[in-house]
């Protein structure tokens, strides 16, 4: 088919998928459940922490009032009447000249407001008493948490778009929360396209190569929070795609074709979109690597047709996929974020297109240091592997110098080096 593609601009490209981009359903699910979800509730304290006041240390509940006049040479006599171990309560009015042994975390006795550590009283056994005698004044308060000092009823402690973790499972767990609202986690399918294309267990032929885009793919999608589906490579022939396509739509909301975006005799991209009666958002973008990158919808289905080299299906997902699974899932962030480093090395091939490099940036102190990975080539894998950013050179850029400034985006892996504030 004949088909008009003009690039339009990367951040026009984004654009036009946030317009059409929405929230996923929300479901409930099982607290232990929840790890790595997000968060389709606010995470709102049902009662005070503490909704009791406790004691703070391992020590004697007594009245301040007891203790006032204590010194090294006037030693004040009380006698213990009870013993609180945490998670239990002293049934003991507690009355003038009185302590209760008590531990960290338990219920203030009524009657007493103050504790003192067990390592500043001296403990005395008279027949079957016990008693402590304590040698300086105590203030009223001491070693007590009182009654909402951590948190307040009603406090939001964090919002819906949050990513559960470990903090905010343990939040949850104190507070009740058994079940969780949560985004649903949208499926994803995967084609790769190509009869030049091998399975991975398969040895190597002359003029064939291993699929590598699907499993890169499988991990990008997971980490968004999304669960992948694999349905395998697609044959060079548009009716069995057509037909593989079709189906695969009746089991998920999103799909992505790796290959066949571009202008071969194979590529049937364009005449599938075509055929499926889908809107076609863009089918070209000013950019390198992945200019090819289509993507369209269907309803409220998506369809990504990603560039077969592998270094350019990265790029397209993580700058136009990810944020529509982020905002699908809830996630508060969508974007990868931004920021300025100095580049270690020239950069010298001007481009019109935006071009983004495979990168790894370093944080030394107070500055960000980026380095290319690699040899800057859609089609080269191998920069991928140590690559914690994208090096963004804006098209038209002629040179870029060593310790220039330049933008990058940061992904979503581990960073070098440590900062100092």
């Amino acid at each position: 088919m004949s088909l008009n593609r003009t690039a339009i601009q990367v951040f026009e490209a984004i654009e036009r998928i946030i317009q059409n981009a929405k929230l996923g359903e929300i479901e409930e699910v099982e607290l232990s459940l929840t790890d790595g979800r997000v968060m389709a509730e606010d995470l709102v304290a049902k009662h005070p922490i503490p909704h009791f006041n406790r004691s703070a240390f391992d020590g004697y509940a007594i009245r301040s009032i007891d203790s006032q006049g204590a010194s090294f040479d006037q030693c004040i006599s009380l006698k213990v009447v009870d013993y609180v171990p945490a998670g239990q309560v002293s049934e003991r009015m507690l009355q003038s000249g009185e302590a209760i042994r008590i531990m960290t975390g338990a219920q203030m006795p009524e009657g007493a407001d103050a504790v003192i550590g067990i390592e500043l009283v001296k403990e005395i056994t008279k027949g079957e008493e016990k008693w402590i005698e304590i040698n300086r004044a105590v203030p009223i308060g001491q070693h007590i948490a009182y009654i909402g000092e951590d948190t307040q009823e009603g406090t939001i402690l964090a919002h819906k778009g949050r990513v559960i973790s470990a903090g905010e499972m343990a939040m949850l767990a104190t507070y009740g929360y058994h079940n969780v609202k949560v985004y649903k986690q949208p499926r994803v399918g995967v084609f790769v396209t190509g009869t030049e294309l091998l399975s991975v267990e398969q040895e190597l032929e002359p003029g064939k190569i291993r699929n590598s885009n699907s499993y890169m793919l499988l991990s990008q999608i997971r980490k968004t929070g999304a669960i992948p589906k694999y349905y395998g490579i697609l044959p060079d022939d548009f009716d069995l795609c057509y037909q593989a396509i079709t189906k695969a739509f009746t089991e998920v909301d999103y799909l992505i074709t790796t290959g066949g975006a571009s202008v071969g005799d194979f590529d049937y991209v364009q005449d599938l979109i075509e055929k499926l009666g889908a809107e076609r958002l863009f089918n070209k973008v000013a950019m390198r690597p992945g200019s090819v990158t289509t993507v369209a919808t269907l309803g409220d289905k998506w369809f990504f047709g990603l560039s077969g080299n592998p270094s350019a299906c990265f790029v397209g997902f993580e700058l136009f996929m990810r944020p529509v699974l982020k905002k699908a899932v809830g996630a508060e962030h969508i974007h990868l974020p931004r920021s300025k480093a100095k580049i270690l090395h020239d950069v010298e091939k001007p481009n019109l297109f935006t071009r983004f490099i495979r990168a790894k940036a370093e944080v030394k102190g107070h500055e960000v240091f980026v380095s290319s990975t690699g040899v800057d080539k859609s089609g080269v894998a191998s920069s991928l592997i140590e690559a914690n950013t994208l090096l963004v050179i804006p098209g038209g850029t002629k040179e870029i110098k060593k310790d220039d400034l330049v933008e990058i985006i940061w992904l979503d892996r581990p960073v070098e080096g440590t900062i100092y504030v």
